[in-house]
C-alpha cells in the first residue's frame, strides 16, 4: 500500500509498505481523508519524544471499515477514536483514560492514517452520519478537542468567551461555542488570512497588534471582562494578556500546548478569584457529540488543502511557511 513515512526530522516519503498488522480486537480501515495535526508537525520536525521513525504518522482521519465488528458492518463509513490508553493505572481505574499516565495515540506511538489502510481498535470505531462527508469526518478529532474543552471545564450556555488564536483548534472553537450557546464571540489572532476565516463566519475580530489586549476586555464588555478567556496560541505574548482579559471570577481554559515554559502574574489571578483550568485531547462522549456537531458545515472553512498524497510534502511546508493562508491541510487517500 502507499504510505507517508516519516523517516527522521525533517524528512518524509511517500512509498510502498506492507499493509498493516491487524491485531485482535482491531479491524482494518480503507483510509479516505487524513489531516496533519500540530503534533505531526511536531514529529516531522524532531521534536516529539516518542514518535519513532519509520513511523505512518496520522491521527485524525476517516475511512471505510473492511470487515464486521460486533456493531458495525462492513462498508461503513467511520472515524476513529485514536488514544491508545492502559486501563490500569490510576487515572484509567477512575475513569480518566484519555489522561491515562502511559497515553499513547495512533500515527505517534504506532502507525497511523497516513496511508491507504490503518488498523484500529473495534471498540474506538464511530460510525459518520451519511451528512458527514469524508473530510469532515477526518476533521471529528479536532472538533472533540473543542468539545472536550467546554464540557470538561463546564461551559455555559449564554456566556461570552474570546478565543486567542484563530488556528484549527482556535476557529473550531470558536464555532462550537457557538454551537453550544454563546451569546457573544471574539476571536483574537494576528494572522490576516486566518482572521479572514473567522470573520466569514460571522465573528468579531481582534488583531492583538494593533488592539491592546490588556485593556480590551475591560471596556468591551460590560462585566470588565470576559466570562471564559479559551487560550489557544500557546505563546508567551497571549500569556501576558490573559488575566486582564478575563472578568472577576471568570475562567481561563489552556488548550493550547506551550512549547516553552510561559510566565504569568499570578496575583492578578488571585485578586480576581479566577478559575485557571487545563484541558487535554477528549472523553468517548466527547467524540460521540463532536460527530453529529460534524454537520455543521461552518467547520468546512477551517479545511484550506486537500492534496493526494504524493503531495505530502507540499502540505507540510504550507503549514510551516508564513502566508500560505493554509489551516487544515489533509490527503485524500480514495
Amino acid at each position: 500500500m502507499r504510505a507517508i513515512v516519516y523517516e527522521g526530522p525533517d524528512t518524509i516519503k511517500v512509498k510502498d509498505v506492507s499493509m498493516p498488522e491487524v491485531p485482535e480486537g482491531w479491524a482494518l480501515v480503507k483510509v479516505s481523508c487524513s489531516g496533519i495535526c500540530g503534533t505531526d508537525l511536531n514529529i516531522y520536525g524532531g521534536g516529539h519524544p516518542r514518535a519513532k521513525a519509520p513511523l505512518i504518522q496520522g491521527h485524525e482521519f476517516s475511512g471505510v471499515l473492511m470487515e464486521d465488528t460486533d456493531s458495525l458492518k462492513k462498508g461503513t463509513r467511520v472515524t476513529a477514536y485514536p488514544l491508545l490508553s492502559c486501563g490500569k493505572c490510576a487515572a484509567c481505574r477512575s475513569g480518566n483514560s484519555h489522561v491515562c499516565n502511559t497515553l499513547r495515540l495512533l500515527g505517534i506511538d504506532c502507525d497511523g492514517g497516513f496511508a491507504e489502510y490503518v488498523a484500529v481498535p473495534k471498540d474506538k470505531l464511530f460510525a459518520l452520519p451519511d451528512n458527514v462527508s469524508d473530510e469532515l469526518g477526518a476533521f471529528i478529532e479536532p472538533i472533540a478537542v473543542t468539545v472536550h474543552a467546554l464540557r470538561e471545564t463546564g461551559y455555559v450556555p449564554g456566556d461570552n468567551a474570546i478565543v486567542l488564536g484563530a488556528g484549527t483548534i482556535g476557529i473550531a472553537l470558536a464555532i462550537t461555542l457557538k454551537n453550544f450557546g454563546a451569546r457573544d464571540i471574539v476571536v483574537a489572532e494576528t494572522d490576516e488570512a486566518r482572521a479572514s476565516i473567522a470573520k466569514k463566519l460571522g465573528f468579531k475580530v481582534v488583531n492583538p497588534m494593533t488592539t491592546d489586549l490588556h485593556t480590551f476586555g475591560q471596556e468591551y464588555c460590560q462585566d470588565g471582562g470576559f466570562d471564559w478567556v479559551y487560550d489557544c496560541a500557546g505563546v508567551q505574548p497571549v500569556a501576558d494578556a490573559l488575566l486582564d482579559l478575563v472578568k472577576v471570577r471568570g475562567h481561563i481554559v489552556i488548550v493550547a500546548s506551550y512549547k516553552k515554559p510561559a510566565a504569568l502574574p499570578l496575583f492578578k489571578g488571585m485578586a480576581k478569584e479566577i478559575d485557571f483550568r487545563f484541558c487535554r485531547v477528549y472523553r468517548m462522549e466527547d467524540y460521540t457529540i463532536a460527530t453529529q456537531l460534524a454537520s455543521d458545515p461552518a467547520y468546512n472553512e477551517i479545511i484550506t488543502n486537500v492534496l493526494t498524497p504524493d503531495e505530502a510534502q507540499k502540505g507540510y511546508d504550507l503549514l510551516f511557511t508564513k502566508g500560505t493562508g493554509a489551516v487544515k491541510v489533509m490527503f485524500k487517500f480514495n
